[in-house]
């Protein structure tokens, strides 16, 4: 099997929204033989595999090489109808799925950039290899808190990179268990972990739920539930993802009138609506987002805890309603959803990344390239550093440059992402 047969084999699956092990149970082989297939390690010739193959990704036998006489064509012959399948396959799979680890490798030769530094001594903060530091008063510790926030808000990487490994060390220096701030600088850690879809983000996730018990605040405890229930929803989880959030939406803590409780309700009823549009269950997505929808209003269109990830407001429920549908297989509803937010309403340099990033998702899977990387452009004007580092953006890219003809502004996103 050539790689560009294992790149549409790839592109198939991601589009089912499997992973490498989901295909290998619907063959009855080994995660490790989808990856050597993948790769093009691993050379197959099996007309009867290549038709099970074909079958299980509900693709042409014939984009596999297979004739009705059941005989293998060469490649070059079958180029261009493959390369036509991959057209959209390719931007399929990198918009409706979590970012591919299979391009990882691919990027990961960027030495030097923000995300590599970020993640390097936040690592090494978090399992104390740093240097140690003396206590600070609570008063400086809480605003350097506020400090990184307002650099995630902004996408300033470079900056993070300095401030939150150090949040990180003097946090533990200077609180005790039962102290929010600690709670809340590793909630904000998995909330940037997930964004870069490292693993350190199960570590955070831990001790951010750990130390959100410890603290009882119902605030923190919330945050700490919605970023495990993404986790979750990542890994694949759909069923425990959703019991997470909605557990922790209807928890004891959460109820009453308060209305910073009532926005956190709906920011996790948001969560669990995500994760149903992953889980292919559209009906309950769409009923998820019209509670929290009706939670905005009842607020009165107020925008209510602005540190967790900018805040609820029925502007972030529209902005929810774009990758919910887009998730749920429904690109043309999501851009009629993006199409009712004015960019510069969103309240931060995120939110407005986020939003260019999930309308790119959206043209992508719809296999409208041009608007797809017109929106990857207009996400690069809005946070350049957080672009270039996303795993959802260099999968979007990559599957443009696999998937036709490629243009000088793809070609230069391409590099700028580090992506050769």
């Amino acid at each position: 099997m050539s790689k560009n047969l294992g790149t549409l084999v790839r592109s198939a699956r991601v589009a089912h929204g499997w992973t490498q092990r989901d295909l290998a149970d619907h063959l009855h082989c080994s995660r490790s033989t989808v990856s050597r297939l993948e790769t093009g390690a691993q050379p197959l010739g099996d007309i009867a595999t290549l038709r099970r193959l074909a079958k299980v990704l509900q693709i042409s036998p014939t984009a596999l090489g297979i004739t009705a006489t059941v005989t293998v064509q060469p490649l070059a012959e079958d180029d261009v109808r493959r390369r036509q399948l991959l057209t959209n396959l390719a931007v399929t799979a990198a918009a409706a799925s979590p970012p591919a680890r299979a391009i990882a490798s691919a990027a990961a030769d960027a030495q030097g950039r923000p995300k590599d530094l970020l993640v390097t001594r936040v690592r090494s903060a978090m399992l104390t290899t740093g240097s140690a530091t003396a206590p600070i008063p609570p008063t400086p510790l809480r605003a350097t808190l506020a400090s990184a926030i307002r650099a995630y808000d902004n996408c300033e990487y470079t900056k993070l990179a300095t401030a939150l490994p150090q949040l990180i060390t003097n946090a533990h220096a200077t609180c005790s268990t039962t102290d929010t701030v600690l709670a809340e600088t590793y909630t904000l850690v998995t909330r940037l972990m997930i964004k870069l879809d490292d693993q350190l983000g199960w570590v955070a996730a831990d001790r951010a739920r750990s130390l959100a018990t410890a603290c009882g605040d119902p605030l923190v405890a919330g945050e700490a539930a919605r970023n495990l229930a993404v986790l979750a929803r990542r890994a694949g989880w759909h069923s425990e993802a959703e019991q997470i959030a909605i557990g922790m939406a209807e928890d004891d803590m959460l109820q009453g009138r308060d209305s910073a409780r009532t926005a956190e309700r709906g920011l996790l009823v948001m969560s669990a609506a995500y994760t149903a549009a992953h889980a292919a269950d559209h009906s309950g997505m769409r009923q998820l987002t019209e509670q929290a929808a009706a939670l905005a209003a009842h607020l009165g269109g107020k925008v209510l805890l602005r540190d967790h990830g900018s805040g609820f407001s029925p502007t972030a429920v529209q902005l929810h309603r774009i990758s919910a549908e887009y998730a749920a297989g429904d690109p043309a509803a999501a851009i009629a959803a993006a199409r009712k937010i004015p960019p510069r309403a969103l309240p931060t340099v995120e939110r407005r990344a986020r939003y260019f990033t999930d309308v790119a998702r959206a043209y992508g899977m719809w296999g409208r390239r041009d608007q797809c990387l017109q929106a990857l452009l207009h996400a690069e004007r809005a946070a350049p550093q957080e672009t270039h580092s996303r795993p959802a953006v260099r999968g979007l890219v990559t599957g443009l440059l696999t998937s036709g003809q490629t243009s000088p502004d793809l070609r230069g996103l391409a590099a700028r992402c580090g992506i050769r």
